[in-house]
C-alpha cells in the first residue's frame, strides 16, 4: 500500500503541474478569443479548457483515491495498535 500512495503521490505531483500548465494557456486563449473575436480563435479557447478540465477531473480522482488509501491505512494502524 505504501508504493502505491508513494505512486500516486508522484502522480498527483505531475497533474498539478500540468494542470496549472493547461489552465494558463486556457485563459491565454479566452482572452486571444475575446480581443480577435473570431470562431478559431474561440475554438482554440474550448480545446484549451477542455485539456485544463480533463486535466482537473484526473488530478481530483488521484487525489480522491489518495485520501481513500491512506483512510484504509489509518485504520489498518488502528486495528494494529487497539485503537
Amino acid at each position: 500500500m505504501a508504493a502505491r500512495l508513494s505512486s500516486l503521490r508522484d502522480e498527483l505531483r505531475i497533474l498539478d503541474e500540468q494542470h496549472v500548465h493547461l489552465a494558463n494557456d486556457a485563459d491565454e486563449a479566452r482572452l486571444a478569443a475575446l480581443v480577435s473575436e473570431t470562431p478559431l480563435a474561440d475554438r482554440a479557447h474550448r480545446h484549451a479548457a477542455r485539456h485544463a478540465s480533463t486535466a482537473a477531473v484526473r488530478r481530483d480522482e488521484v487525489r480522491a483515491r489518495i485520501d481513500q488509501l491512506e483512510s484504509e491505512q489509518d485504520q489498518l494502524l488502528d486495528e494494529l495498535t487497539g485503537n
